[in-house]
């Protein structure tokens, strides 16, 4: 996975999940999400725009592009088997899905493919 910022990686995770829910994306919808403020939202959704990684134009939803949903697949992948993981091994899937939110940004490559493997094995 690409090395992007934090910020950069929930956003665009942000973005894919609403538009799993079949949310609009939009600055607000993003936003309350995220529980930031509309102001920052559109600062980012700016910047994501600048990366390459989303489409908007004024007055209209918010666009992933190839690029964009490439990583906020991967994001999203990583968290959904982070949380996963740590609800198997006994943690509550309210801790889980807090935690893995922390983890999936920092996490290396080799440890989150054994996490995968195990899972795997597992099933």
């Amino acid at each position: 996975m690409e090395k992007t910022s934090k910020a950069i990686e929930d956003y665009l995770e942000a973005f894919l999940m609403l538009e799993e829910e079949k949310t609009p994306l939009d600055i607000s919808s993003v936003a309350s999400l995220l529980k930031v403020s509309m102001p920052a939202a559109s600062q980012m959704a700016n910047e994501l725009k600048a990366l390459g990684y989303i489409e908007k134009k004024p007055y209209s939803d918010i666009v992933l592009t190839e690029q964009g949903r490439l990583l906020a697949n991967a994001v999203y992948h990583r968290h959904k088997v982070l949380c996963h993981y740590l609800i198997s091994i006994g943690v509550s899937p309210e801790v889980a899905e807090e935690d893995c939110c922390r983890i999936e940004h920092v996490i290396s490559e080799e440890t989150f493919e054994a996490i995968e493997k195990q899972l795997s094995d597992k099933e």
